[in-house]
């Protein structure tokens, strides 16, 4: 885990991050991995002298299981409410997750980098249903009255509801799935979208890079690879740029 800015921290856990911001004793989650890294989601708020009970809020960046997989476990034990955009409500709480098949997958499995990606995936719960049956809408618009004080942006496209977190105050924009830096599928490192498979909607998905684009911040914490300092706008370009190698995967 490190401190990306001040009070926000990024943890990594099986090939997916979640990213923990800290406003005094007081905790806000984003995003929670996979079912197979609750210890570690667990681990990383003890990590920073506090104790899960602290954490007033998880937001789901989009309802994927690599997102998911703590959410449930929070809000059993320690009663943690879950905050969404309302297209992902839905999905969260029915199921029907907009996510690319096993099919898709399974065929990229010719190279041993992916092998071993899908190898760890599926030990950490990827065949795992995950259902949210508790996921709620933000409930209210523009900046939330949390830690860390979060502003979702819509980008739909990698899924229809997906969101982004903007920090103003910190500089940081959290982009969960709409821009990524590296996968364990992708032969390139930095900023990039994920290969069109990913994607519900690959076209709304390309052209989601604009409206991040025009955040004003300095740092992007992804879903998806490591943290990366410069601006959005630079990240679009270059994600653009990537563009004729990843969508080929």
């Amino acid at each position: 885990m490190q401190e990306v800015a001040a009070d926000v921290f990024c943890a990594e856990g099986t090939a997916v991050n979640w990213v923990l911001l800290r406003d005094g004793t007081e905790l806000t989650l984003i995003d929670a991995g996979w079912s197979g890294d609750t210890s570690a989601v667990e681990d990383s708020v003890r990590a920073l002298g506090r104790h899960p009970r602290d954490v007033q809020a998880v937001l789901l960046t989009h309802a994927h299981p690599d997102h998911m997989g703590a959410i449930n476990h929070f809000h059993e034990r320690y009663a943690t409410p879950v905050f969404m955009s309302s297209a992902e409500v839905t999905h969260a709480r029915g199921g029907h997750l907009e996510q690319a098949r096993p099919a898709d997958i399974v065929k990229r499995c010719y190279r041993p980098s992916a092998l071993r990606w899908t190898a760890r995936i599926m030990a950490a719960g990827a065949l795992k249903p995950v259902r949210i049956p508790h996921a709620q809408p933000y409930p209210r618009a523009g900046a939330l009255d949390l830690p860390g004080t979060p502003v979702p942006v819509a980008c739909a496209g990698h899924t229809s509801g997906h969101s982004a977190f903007h920090l103003p105050d910190k500089g940081v924009v959290i982009t969960g799935d709409a821009l990524i830096t590296g996968h364990p599928l992708s032969p390139v490192s930095g900023p990039q979208l994920l290969p069109p498979f990913f994607a519900h909607a690959p076209a709304d998905a390309e052209a989601a890079l604009q409206t991040l684009a025009g955040v004003d911040a300095e740092v992007l914490i992804p879903g998806h690879g490591v943290p990366w300092r410069g601006t959005p706008a630079v990240a679009a370009e270059q994600a653009r740029r990537r563009a004729s190698i990843t969508n080929t995967l």
